[in-house]
């Protein structure tokens, strides 16, 4: 994967980037170790220069010229590394991992890859020209007070980024009969344009005074149709997949359980509820089970998440207190299970037949036992590296 050097000193980024910003330079070159800027003829335009995994300096090492702006619109949409595809149908953006994104495998963990698939679909968002108020809101659902909330996501991880590599997202959406819409994500290395990710949810609207779900209107839908493939687009194949499949409630007793959870003024988005990635961090607090025969220490050290599915069923507010329940789920089919994840775009991960532990998962309130949450997640063996 890409790697950004730190061979080249601060001076010499801080004056490359302040050139480039600037527009005093088309192209870069390195000559003894020095970085020489050739001067422009024409307008500025925009261009983002970046450090190669060689050391020197490059204004193309992120991607071709379609995915640098054009120097419109605000800071923001002129230094971010995306744009709208040819097309206009879809959205690109690349990321750099950082350094506090990655968890003790220095590899990025499951709670910024959601964050980032968020991150480029409201990026999708406001580049199409919505408000990114209430992630994504179409200007009919302004008027009427309404917001997208997130119904289900279904992340499968075929390999995990690691610290500084740079990794490129698309995303687009597309309707979901008369209740919702769905947003799908496919993850590159942008090193190698290999797939090490795809991701799919489904959204339902909200009334932001009410707290009660509404249809998507005819109105909402025309807005935001125009900017959807005309024909149905998946990134993942729906036959025999995974991100379709029930997710049973977990009954009591669970053979794990993290009780007294309670929101943190930084767990709450800009529509007051917990954010949807929260859940995540919360759902991972169940596991693993301390039971013997499911997962002993040993295994734990040994395995990484590869698919985690989730259900949202009602919001978490702040003042809420949360437990995280988890039970080991039996592999009817342990054989299709492997079959099924090469499908989906990961033949390059060894698959383990008899080493694929499944769990179920249930966040509830803890004064009534409401569910908040059900969810589904799927371990494999770690690479050896």
């Amino acid at each position: 994967m890409l790697k950004v050097s730190c061979n080249v000193s601060n001076d010499q980024i801080h004056a490359l980037a302040q050139c480039a910003f600037l527009g005093r330079c088309t192209s870069t070159l390195r000559r003894n170790d020095a970085i020489w800027c050739r001067p422009l003829r024409k307008p500025p335009v925009l261009a983002r220069a970046v450090l190669s995994d060689r050391g020197g300096a490059s204004s193309g090492v992120l991607g071709s010229d379609r995915m640098v702006g054009s120097g419109s619109g605000s800071l923001a949409d002129r230094l971010r590394l995306g744009s709208l595809t040819e097309d206009r149908l879809s959205y690109k953006e690349r990321f750099i991992v950082r350094c506090y994104e990655v968890g003790i495998n220095k590899t990025a963990t499951v709670e910024t890859i959601a964050n980032l698939l968020q991150e480029v679909g409201c990026n999708h968002a406001q580049s199409v020209g919505f408000s990114t108020d209430g992630f994504a809101t179409t200007p009919t659902m302004r008027k009427m007070h309404l917001i997208w909330v997130t119904a289900r996501m279904h992340i499968e991880i075929y390999r995990y980024p690691a610290w500084s590599d740079v990794v490129e997202i698309e995303t687009w959406c597309q309707g979901d009969g008369r209740i919702g819409t769905r947003r799908d994500w496919i993850i590159k290395d942008h090193a190698t344009d290999q797939v090490i990710g795809r991701a799919t949810s489904k959204w339902v609207m909200m009334n932001q005074e009410t707290r009660r779900l509404q249809k998507v209107s005819d109105d909402v839908r025309e807005e935001y149709l125009v900017y959807c493939p005309r024909e149905l687009r998946l990134a993942i194949p729906e036959e025999n997949s995974s991100s379709l499949k029930k997710i049973p409630k977990l009954e009591d007793p669970a053979q794990n359980s993290k009780v007294g959870l309670v929101p943190r003024r930084a767990d709450l988005d800009m529509n007051q509820h917990v954010n949807n990635v929260t859940y995540i961090g919360w759902v991972l607090e169940g596991w693993p089970c301390d039971i013997p025969q499911s997962m002993p220490q040993e295994v734990i050290d040994s395995h990484e998440l590869q698919t985690i599915t989730l259900d949202y069923r009602r919001e978490c507010q702040h003042d809420d207190i949360v437990d995280s329940l988890t039970t080991v789920e039996p592999v009817e089919d342990a054989t299709a299970v492997s079959e099924l994840q090469g499908k989906n775009g990961s033949a390059d991960v060894k698959e383990y037949k008899e080493d694929l532990p499944q769990f179920l998962h249930l966040l509830r309130l803890s004064g009534d036992g409401l569910e908040i949450n059900r969810g589904r997640t799927v371990w494999r063996k770690k690479p050896a590296r």
